[in-house]
């Protein structure tokens, strides 16, 4: 399910960039968009837990996805539920710590390769200051803009060194930094994996104590985890900003259709050995 979070994590960074991009000016020099010191590089800015909501997503979602498809698995094979719960906890922890790792890793690498460009668009303007401000020019003028339009763009752009690195990485490169902490986007994304990796296990894990029929508990199994698919997949709207309703089934039918294939290959191969 890593390449599902993949996707969604591709989503986040596109529809960052092109709020970013939105809001430093790109739509106009009128004073309707937000000033274009919204850009810099600057200091790292704490963004708030908002910031992490992607990651929440994307770990949630792979969690209950990952560990239903092992409990459907065993309960087609029609095993014990303690197998459930030894297969299921054992995937819960080291897939989230996996998908955690990856995440900090990922963004850490991303952030090492901003600030290289960053580096490097310094040093040419360091360079050749005049190459870089006709450069900066034709940019806007590639996004609509008219001539005298651009010029006074590039003037307010240049004037300080952070925000004539930023609109060359925006424009020219199309970076925008991220100065999200990547620790935090692997906690985030362990935790929502584990926490919403559980729900299909909690029943089983009720079985402990009140004894339930193991029909019983795999039907209260694909109902919270249903419920769980359908509301992470809606919350998708905060990084994707597409429709609710088409994000929570889509991602309902592909944990269904990954929960259907991991029943079918449990319970065409429960009597294998035997």
């Amino acid at each position: 399910m890593a390449g599902i979070a993949r996707r969604l994590e591709a989503a986040r960074r596109r529809r960052r960039r092109e709020d970013v991009a939105t809001a430093a000016g790109l739509g106009g020099v009128d004073g309707r968009r937000a000033p274009v010191d919204a850009w810099g590089p600057g200091p790292e800015r704490d963004h708030g837990p908002g910031a992490y909501i992607g990651s929440m997503v994307y770990g949630g979602l792979d969690g209950i996805i990952t560990t239903f498809a092992v409990v459907s698995g065993v309960a087609g094979a029609e095993l014990d539920s303690r197998v459930i719960l030894i297969l299921g906890v054992g995937n819960l922890i080291a897939d989230g710590f996996s998908m955690g790792t990856g995440n900090y890793l990922s963004t850490r690498s991303e952030r090492e390769y901003q600030d290289r460009e960053a580096r490097r668009q310094a040093a040419e303007i360091e360079r050749a200051p005049d190459e870089e401000r006709r450069a900066l020019h034709a940019l806007f003028l590639q996004h609509g803009y008219g001539d005298e339009e651009a010029e006074r763009l590039v003037e307010m752009q240049t004037r300080t060194r952070d925000r004539w690195v930023s609109a060359l990485m925006v424009l020219k490169l199309g970076i925008v930094r991220d100065d999200t902490n990547p620790i935090r986007h692997a906690i985030a994304t362990f935790l929502a994996f584990v926490v919403a990796g559980a729900l299909p296990l909690a029943v089983y894990l009720v079985g402990l104590v009140v004894p339930i029929e193991p029909d019983r508990a795999f039907f209260t199994a694909v109902l919270l985890s249903g419920l769980a698919l359908f509301g992470l997949g809606a919350a998708k709207v905060f990084v994707t900003r597409l429709s609710p309703l088409r994000s929570g089934l889509e991602m309902l039918a592909v944990g269904g259709v990954a929960a259907a294939v991991a029943y079918g290959i449990g319970a065409a191969l429960k009597n294998l050995g035997v």
